[in-house]
């Protein structure tokens, strides 16, 4: 369970940085590119990355 937590929380850490910087046009080449809306998502997206991976890590000290 610590495991996946972590992985899953980073790849969609990752997927929300991407997805911030196609919203706020950093990213060009996708429809995505300068919408609003990829960039408050990719924010959501990032911030429950960074709670899985504080989760998993709080639940392997937990179980050591």
């Amino acid at each position: 369970m610590k495991a996946a937590a972590i992985v899953f929380g980073v790849l969609l850490a990752l997927l929300g940085a991407v997805w911030i910087g196609q919203g706020l046009g950093y990213i060009k080449g996708s429809f995505m590119t300068g919408s609003a809306f990829w960039g408050w998502t990719g924010a959501v997206c990032l911030v429950v990355g960074l709670l899985l991976i504080g989760g998993g890590l709080k639940l392997g000290r937990r179980a050591s």
